[in-house]
């Protein structure tokens, strides 16, 4: 993750309170939810949050929230926008695609809301997505990783065209982590034969289909598949599976909580393998899930280790500064950079109406995030032109005694 050590556009601002538009309204008590902020009357702009707050994977919601909180309170600190106080308004989507749906309509129907950061789940993203729109409402993802969001169903093939000029995302997508993690398997870890296991979900299967034809290029075999149930816990039957294929590596599309319990399976069956996976089982509570020394096991994750950065050095002070009560968790950082983003957007079309909101805002912004770039916490925050990050770096992890260690760091270049 990165922090994002404020950002500044080369021109300044119009100082001058910015008059009342039909996007953002004004504020004579000064900022709440997210609004430390620079007090007085002015434009309230919020940025609407969507993560799943509540359930299995709530740890990385609640660092997601907290993350563009921490933005858009340094926003308000720093008078970013003059005239401007930025507030959050975050939604639970409980990692269920139609309650996605339904916070997007939600905050749409609020006309201050001219930015969205989240959701965590690529598959939430996809119900949400035509929502925002049809409203021209920007929307930044810090962790969807299906590379079908943003080039189109028939990217595999060569054919990218993407479905929504409202879709961003600061987190790389599964085509760099599934090669990526690929590449390390076979050629750093000296791995031949890979048992490749799925979750069934938009993400865990689509990154394991672009792991499994990434090893097979490279000359590794694919010597078994199979398919585990989100939120289910007995996964012996792919275990034994396992176990019975002479596989020298499993690897997992999914998210930690099955990834955890099918790790410790398999090893109980006396296979003494790793399971690698994506950035979906870097967590610790993958490592807490397994009864079984799980030493080995390994995970990619987008970005460099944010502990390492320098420009992450005070995002992590300011958040441990926060008193939030839980840590950024592994999309900290890029919650933070997708937040500024939308803060930087703001900032370019005030800039360029007069110091003011236009009538217009929620496509300006848009439009604006398109040629946001910035030095972020976890390095340069731009996009492409089908919205994607110009940001590839990656990073290994392997657990080892009972923690994540950063093993390998680099840029994919293919």
């Amino acid at each position: 993750m990165r922090h994002r050590s404020l950002l500044i556009l080369t021109s300044v601002l119009t100082t001058g309170a910015l008059t009342l538009t039909a996007c953002g309204s004004r504020d004579d008590k000064g900022g709440s939810g997210g609004g430390d902020g620079n007090g007085g009357g002015g434009t309230t702009v919020v940025i609407g949050v969507d993560a799943p707050l509540t359930g299995s994977l709530s740890a990385l919601g609640q660092g997601i929230k907290n993350s563009v909180d921490l933005a858009v309170k340094t926003a308000n600190k720093n008078n970013e926008v003059p005239g401007v106080t930025f507030k959050i308004e975050a939604l639970d989507d409980q990692a269920v695609p139609a309650s996605g749906q339904a916070n997007a309509t939600k905050l749409v129907g609020n006309k201050d809301v001219l930015g969205v950061v989240g959701p965590l789940n690529s598959g939430v993203s996809q119900q949400m997505q035509g929502v925002f729109a049809a409203a021209n409402l920007a929307q930044v993802s810090p962790a969807n990783t299906n590379p079908a969001l943003s080039q189109g169903d028939n990217w595999g093939k060569g054919e990218f065209k993407r479905p929504f000029k409202t879709y961003f995302r600061t987190a790389a997508t599964d085509v760099v982590q599934g090669k990526f993690a690929a590449q390390y398997l076979f050629k750093d870890a000296g791995k031949k034969k890979v048992f490749v296991v799925d979750d069934k979900q938009t993400y865990g299967a689509g990154l394991a289909a672009i792991f499994s034809a990434e090893f097979k290029r490279l000359g590794g075999q694919v010597v078994g598949t199979d398919h585990v149930t989100v939120k289910e816990t007995d996964f012996s039957s792919t275990a034994d599976k396992v176990k019975s294929s002479g596989a020298d590596s499993v690897y997992f599309g999914g998210q930690y909580p099955e990834g955890g319990l099918l790790s410790d399976q398999i090893k109980k069956t006396g296979a003494k393998i790793p399971v690698m996976g994506g950035d979906g089982i870097y967590d610790p509570a993958f490592i807490s899930a397994s009864a079984e020394a799980n030493d080995g096991d390994l995970a990619t994750s987008i970005g460099y280790p944010v502990e390492k950065l320098d420009t992450a050095k005070k995002f992590i002070a300011d958040y441990n500064a926060g008193g939030y009560k839980d840590p950024y968790a592994a999309y900290g950082g890029y919650s933070y950079d997708a937040g500024w983003a939308i803060v930087q957007a703001v900032k370019s079309v005030v800039q360029a109406n007069g110091g003011k909101l236009p009538s217009d805002a929620r496509a300006k912004v848009t439009d604006a995030l398109g040629k946001v770039s910035f030095d972020g916490v976890t390095g340069k925050v731009s996009f492409d032109e089908y919205g994607d990050t110009t940001n590839k770096q990656l990073t290994v992890y392997k657990v080892q005694g009972g923690k994540w260690i950063d093993v390998k760091s680099d840029t994919f270049n293919q």
